[in-house]
């Protein structure tokens, strides 16, 4: 763990709710972790009470549960249903509309949002999730302007990681479980003796706030013990698997019998697309009123699991669910390299915990990768 610098802090659970209040003042909408429909989702927090204190989740495949703590820990869960992409790229968002005026039509965009966000409890996983759809919204030729108003001005508070999940991975895929990065903030929840939050500042902003935070200054033992509990959480993952050579792996096995074994559980229920932070498939559609004075343009995700989405003139070019998951699998983890440089994976787990049938993605992967492996008995 790096030792103290000008731009490092102790702060008590307590001074949460000026690390809020602070953000709120700033004219921040204020975005965090709360208990909510038995999970723990995202949403607007009115105080640091909001945040689920003594609350953690068990997830393994295909299962979800919420369960008590036996401390108070702030940020003591792993990954739920809602990712970040929610608020940076909503399910549903109306880009424009228009009106019949004086023979023609008055086109008016969207305005932008009326605050900027701050997103507290942004675990490393995430932090490489937006950064993945920054590449995909924004690294291209033409920008996505409804992405990129959301977020210009975003306020990132990450999260280290000190309770990994049953299905998270993010070791394999280099993504955690400590934030290195793309932060204002980052906090590191320490049980380990006094209940305490390291709190490092990764931008100027980002150590503006923290001067406004009461704390008191770090020294080796916090440091320390942040760092074991970190340690501690890349030795308890979930899920781990060899990720070396995804693409040419399974760009080599494209009619691997795996892919119908696949194919006889996947339900094609989306789940798995809808709750992964990277996934950017969209569908645009058009609403016009009776009297044709009126019309809207809206935009809500899609999912490359729905036969629609891969449908052509004369019908689908995917029309099996063995073609979809295979399109789904071979480019998250293999194609996406080629079109935005970087993995579609981040190893949250969210595929895993909220597929209904408990289909695992790290499993799929290393049956693939075994079976060149083992020498065909033909041979």
């Amino acid at each position: 763990m790096s030792r103290p610098t000008p731009e490092t802090s102790v702060i008590p659970p307590e001074a949460l709710g000026d690390l809020v209040d602070v953000l709120a003042r700033r004219g921040f909408r204020v975005v965090g972790p709360k208990v909510r429909d038995g999970a723990i989702v995202y949403d607007d927090l009115e105080s640091a009470g909001d945040l689920p204190i003594g609350w953690t989740d068990e997830q393994e495949a295909g299962r979800y549960r919420l369960v008590r703590r036996d401390d108070e820990a702030r940020f003591g869960y792993v990954v739920g249903p809602h990712s970040w992409k929610q608020f940076l790229f909503p399910p549903r968002v109306r880009l424009w509309q228009a009106r019949r005026e004086n023979g023609g039509f008055e086109i008016d965009e969207e305005p932008p949002p009326d605050a900027p966000l701050a997103l507290i409890g942004v675990r490393s996983c995430e932090l490489h999730a937006i950064d993945v759809q920054d590449r995909v919204f924004l690294g291209g030729k033409f920008a996505d302007r409804d992405y990129g108003a959301r977020r210009q001005d975003a306020f990132l508070v990450a999260v280290n990681c000190f309770e990994p999940g049953g299905t998270c991975f993010c070791v394999s895929m280099g993504t955690g479980p400590k934030a290195e990065s793309g932060y204002d903030l980052a906090l590191t929840e320490i049980l380990e003796g006094e209940h305490r939050l390291l709190v490092e500042a990764g931008s100027e902003r980002g150590a503006e706030v923290l001067h406004e935070l009461s704390g008191r200054e770090a020294d080796d033992g916090d440091f320390d013990a942040a760092g074991r509990a970190m340690a501690g959480a890349a030795e308890r993952m979930g899920r781990t698997f060899d990720p070396s050579d995804l693409r040419g792996l399974l760009a080599r096995n494209l009619e691997h019998p795996r892919w119908d074994d696949v194919a006889t559980r996947c339900l094609s229920c989306t789940n798995c697309t809808l709750v992964c932070p990277t996934c950017f498939c969209s569908s645009v559609e058009d609403v016009t009123d009776l009297a044709g004075e009126q019309a809207e343009r809206h935009r809500s995700w899609d999912s490359c699991f729905s036969v629609e989405h891969a449908y052509l003139h004369g019908g689908s070019i995917r029309p099996s669910s063995r073609s979809r998951y295979r399109q789904w699998l071979t480019h998250k983890f293999g194609t996406w390299h080629d079109q935005f440089g970087t993995s579609g994976c981040v190893g949250c787990g969210r595929c895993i915990s909220w597929c209904p049938v408990g289909i695992d993605v790290t499993e799929e992967l290393t049956a693939i990768r075994t079976s060149e492996e083992v020498p065909d008995a033909n041979d």
